[in-house]
């Protein structure tokens, strides 16, 4: 993926994010398919997909192979990578690098539901073994 000035991965906006979804959920995918999945929900057209998708191949995001006069789309980068790298992006911006005060944060506005503190409980008994 390419590398911005602090030697991390280039951003992925907003928009770009929706069409990995669609294609971490299913690929390889054509342009159309991909707007077939975002375009009605998002009010874009398919030459909006197709910018998308080609910034995403510029940033090393997406990897594109012919099929007789389209291009198929894949991500090359992994959904999982993706999330480790903006959630660690996402603690040191806004909480100084400490997931603590993240979790303090979501619980004092009861963004955390029953089940979320199970599993989060669940969580931190594994990583203390």
């Amino acid at each position: 993926m390419a590398r911005g000035e602090d030697d991390k991965p280039e951003r992925i906006s907003e928009a770009e994010h929706a069409v990995m979804e669609v294609l971490w959920d299913r690929s390889p995918l054509t342009a159309a398919e991909v707007c077939e999945a975002v375009c009605e929900d998002r009010d874009w057209s398919l030459a909006t997909v197709k910018t998308l998708l080609s910034r995403l191949v510029g940033k090393g995001a997406l990897a594109t192979r012919p099929d007789g006069r389209r291009f198929l789309y894949q991500p090359v980068l992994e959904r999982s990578s993706y999330v480790g790298t903006e959630s660690r992006r996402l603690v040191d911006r806004l909480f100084g690098g400490r997931a603590a005060p993240l979790f303090a944060h979501l619980a004092e506005n009861e963004a955390l539901t029953d089940d979320d503190l199970s599993e989060i409980e669940a969580l931190v008994k594994e990583l203390r073994k």
